[in-house]
């Protein structure tokens, strides 16, 4: 029966009491002890019997089932080196006929290279205190990827998926837009883990495209995002001033990008800070 081999929250404890492992909040561990949670992660990130996921930080194993269990192949990167050994333990004990089908690199998500496979999905409960930069590692290193499915602090779901003009827009909702089609794909009570935090969570879906066209390479777009973020309160004109070499250069891009040189920031979406990116690399 399609869930009966998942890990409920007297299974997570008893694991890690069997592990000696007390769970740390400097590598943000919170696992998710709710079938019913990661069933539905895996039914929102579309994963099929054809799926090639990537994992970041499995923890003890939860997720890591759920999304073998649709015969999806998984590369699971976790940086707790206990934690990386127990895991094909765990999954050949509940999944043994899915065990061949996951790859586990002890490795940080934020510097691995090679993975030795493209993934097409990457399907993750990220830990609290890296998910934007590790989210922006691999959406950036990872071209083969189509869709993604991320659980992570509200206050940063909401950041990612929030539009131009709005109050929570800024560097991580511009960035990721790079990559792909944001959209909230639901909130995650704190009930469902183990220790509980003190926040609710979020899930974001993404859906993957080609990076507008521009000149610029994605970091000297990227350096521009930064940089009119950096003092978001002021106009581009002068938020810029300092990265163009004065104001005066500033409004010249901004006007040959067709930028209003008095608008902020956070009212320019990606394809505004690329256009902007190749005034600047005219100049």
């Amino acid at each position: 029966m399609p869930g009966s081999d998942l890990l409920g929250a007297r299974e997570i404890r008893e694991l890690a009491a069997h592990l000696g492992i007390r769970p740390t909040k400097k590598l943000g561990q919170n696992f998710v002890i709710d079938p019913n949670t990661v069933q539905r992660i895996v039914r929102l990130a579309g994963i099929t019997a054809t799926s090639q996921v990537l994992e970041v930080g499995p923890g003890l194993g939860s997720l890591t089932l759920a999304l073998l269990e649709p015969g999806a192949r998984v590369v699971a990167i976790e940086i707790d080196p206990l934690l990386a050994e127990q895991l094909p333990v765990t999954v050949q004990a509940h999944l043994p006929e899915r065990a061949d089908a996951l790859t586990v690199i002890h490795a940080d998500a934020l510097t691995v290279q090679d993975l030795g496979f493209e993934p097409d999905a990457l399907v993750a409960n990220l830990p609290y205190n890296v998910s934007v930069p590790v989210l922006l590692q691999l959406l950036s290193t990872l071209p083969s990827l189509r869709s993604v499915l991320v659980m992570v602090q509200k206050e940063v779901a909401d950041r990612l998926v929030a539009g131009p003009g709005s109050r929570t827009y800024g560097v991580p909702s511009v960035k990721v837009r790079w990559f792909g089609d944001p959209q909230a794909a639901g909130s995650v009570s704190p009930k469902v883990f183990w220790p509980e935090p003190n926040v609710d969570s979020g899930l974001v879906r993404i859906t993957c495209h080609e990076p507008p066209k521009c000149a610029a390479s994605r970091a000297e777009v990227f350096a521009v995002i930064d940089a009119a973020f950096a003092q978001r309160r002021k106009s581009l004109r002068a938020a810029l001033g300092q990265f163009a070499g004065s104001p005066a250069q500033a409004q010249l891009a901004l006007e040959a990008a067709g930028i209003d040189p008095g608008a902020r920031g956070e009212s320019l979406d990606v394809g505004d800070f690329a256009r902007l990116a190749d005034a600047f690399g005219r100049d």
